[in-house]
């Protein structure tokens, strides 16, 4: 069993509009994925990634992934009170610890996910995208438009 630790920041890359919510209201959108509900991260700045989107791509840098995640799994949790939820790094070309959930292939590896992960304790439980909002999070996030990374 190895130590448990989140990356010591997250990058996010998406329209702006959807950066400017999360940023000023906290606000995230979960998923399916894999009989779960999901909300991706990278734990890289790399601006090839900001070419997934339109012209408006920009990325939300986290910088106190603890509080992060914390407060993200409270909101969900206070949603979706009967769903268990995990995060933690996806692993590209073999089966990862946490199980098919956070395998990803080979292809998909310059991604350098972090991911999070809630799912259901019933088994007919549904399905469907969900938005949580978690407050903002300007005090220990940023955005910041390609090419503008200082380490």
């Amino acid at each position: 069993m190895h130590d448990y630790q989140r990356p010591p920041t997250l990058h996010r890359y998406a329209p702006r509009a959807e950066l400017s919510a999360a940023l000023l209201e906290g606000q995230f959108r979960l998923t399916p994925a894999n009989q779960a509900l999901v909300l991706s991260f990278s734990t890289r700045w790399d601006d090839v990634l900001f070419d997934q989107y339109a012209a408006d791509g920009a990325c939300l840098v986290i910088h106190n992934t603890e509080l992060f995640g914390e407060r993200l799994h409270r909101a969900v949790q206070k949603t979706l009170p009967s769903w268990a939820g995990i995060d933690g790094v996806v692993e590209y070309g073999a089966r990862a610890a946490l199980g098919a959930l956070f395998t990803k292939s080979l292809a998909e590896a310059h991604e350098h996910e972090w991911q999070f992960a809630w799912r259901p304790m019933s088994p007919q439980a549904r399905m469907n995208a969900l938005t949580v909002k978690i407050g903002n999070i300007e005090s220990f996030a940023e955005i910041r438009e390609r090419g503008s990374y200082a380490a």
